[in-house]
Order: C-alpha cells, then sequence, then structure tokens
C-alpha cells in the first residue's frame, strides 16, 4: 500500500488552564513533524501535526505517540487525549 501524508489533529483535556509558555514549548517540540499547537488559556492543549502512513490508523498511531512526546518534551502533563483525527491530502484536496 503506498504511503502518503496525513494532517492528525490532536487534543488533550485537563484540569488547568494552559499557559502561553507551555504551548509555545509545545509548538517547538512539534515544529519538526510540520506542526503547530493551541490551547493558550484553555484546560486543554493540542496540535496538528504532518505524519507519513499507509493508513487512518497508522497515522493516528504515528500522530499519538509524535504528541505525546511532544507534550512531555514541553513540560506538559499528561493528560488524557480526548479527540485525534487523521486527514489524508487525498482527502484534503477533494475538499478544496
Amino acid at each position: 500500500m503506498d504511503r502518503m501524508l496525513w494532517s492528525v489533529t490532536l487534543q488533550a483535556v485537563g484540569d488547568r488552564p494552559v499557559t502561553h509558555e507551555e504551548i509555545v514549548e509545545l509548538a517547538d517540540a512539534v515544529a519538526g513533524a510540520h506542526g503547530v499547537a493551541s490551547g493558550i488559556g484553555q484546560s486543554a492543549y493540542g496540535a496538528q501535526l504532518v505524519v507519513e502512513a499507509a493508513d487512518r490508523d497508522e497515522a493516528i498511531s504515528l500522530g499519538l505517540a509524535l504528541f505525546t512526546e511532544a507534550a512531555a518534551t514541553a513540560g506538559l502533563p499528561a493528560w488524557p487525549v480526548s479527540s485525534a483525527d487523521a486527514v489524508s491530502e487525498a482527502e484534503d484536496a477533494e475538499l478544496e
């Protein structure tokens, strides 16, 4: 099966607002995966990453591993991931 690029969006929800500095650290940690981070002032943090995978399940699995590692690198709490979704470059092109 051919591998393709996937945009994976993940969010972890917790019990306190996330600071600007924490999201900047998360953004730095996901930059290698062409990632962006979100969550300043919210009781959650998230990221959108780009991974190469054969299918949606593999993309989400790879994205989750990168997200968990990036959150730990950024010093964020290990909150449970509340949402994870992936869109392939082919699907994204169909939406445009």
